[in-house]
């Protein structure tokens, strides 16, 4: 069964989300709550038993794998190749009239040149 405009909820547009967010501020604060004040420096993380691992850049270095001789190998075997602008492809086969003795067309035939 398809739905119909009424079968939908209605989308709230921006400013009537933010109307509803002023109402409910404005009941808080009207109700007696309070906003309260934060000190700089203090942090919103619940508090641990233990302090969260530091990031450790401390390891041992580990050695890398020298490419450089690799890419020159590559390069010299790339320019080594001549470059072969045109691409040899195999010949397809083609269709040729066949004439009679007097020069008129008989019949055509596929060809391979």
């Amino acid at each position: 069964m398809p739905l119909t405009e009424c079968d939908m909820k209605p989308l709230k547009t921006k400013a009537q989300i933010r109307d509803e967010i002023n109402e409910q501020i404005n009941a808080f604060i009207g109700d007696g709550g309070a906003v309260s004040s934060i000190p700089r420096g203090i942090s919103g993380r619940e508090p641990t038993t233990t302090p969260p691992l530091p990031i450790s850049f401390d390891r041992e270095q580990q050695t890398r794998t020298p490419v450089q001789g690799i890419v020159t190998a590559i390069e010299a075997r790339r320019h080594a190749r001549p470059l072969n602008k045109t691409i040899k492809r195999a010949s397809k086969p083609r269709k040729k009239m066949i004439y009679d003795d007097f020069g008129q067309p008989l019949r055509w035939q596929w060809v391979e040149e």
